[in-house]
């Protein structure tokens, strides 16, 4: 991929908002390449950014070439966390990492990951996979905002 005129603020560097552009195409990408566009699509689920953070390394410049890689790191009863590595030449310039869930279309209903997961192993002829464990910082991460969420609970360390 290339930075284009359009992903700059007035500083003339990727704008935060173009990174999670960036990181929801590739997503979608990600998803395609799984099956999970198909499955989606003849399911009429739509996938929703529930929280993300973003970490800056480093600033992307006009017309730079970068890369994202993007992968699953879990699941639990409620979203999908997926990371997202933007890399110029190697180096790592922004980490991301997206609480995805999903709902149904037509009945506004939230889609269990682990639905999701299993119909698609079983389409694909796989056993079921156990989502694995995410690591420390996306476990503290997911524990604070899923509290920020559920109103009068306390924050969580």
């Amino acid at each position: 991929m290339r930075v284009l005129p359009q992903d700059l603020d007035f500083m003339r560097v990727v704008n935060s908002g173009a990174y999670l552009q960036i990181m929801n195409v590739a997503g979608y990408r990600h998803m395609g390449r799984v099956g999970g566009l198909r499955l989606a699509a003849r399911q009429s689920w739509l996938g929703l950014v529930a929280a993300s953070t973003l970490r800056y390394r480093r600033s992307l410049r006009l017309w730079d070439r970068f890369e994202d890689t993007s992968r699953v790191l879990g699941w639990d009863d409620r979203v999908f966390y997926i990371e997202h590595l933007i890399t110029r030449g190697g180096d790592l310039y922004t980490r991301g990492v997206v609480a995805m869930r999903f709902m149904h279309l037509r009945t506004k209903d939230r889609v269990s990951p682990r639905d999701i997961v299993g119909l698609l192993a079983r389409e694909q002829g796989h056993a079921v996979p156990e989502s694995p464990e995410l690591p420390e910082d996306v476990a503290h991460w997911a524990r604070s905002w899923a509290a920020a969420e559920t109103p009068g609970a306390p924050p969580t360390a």
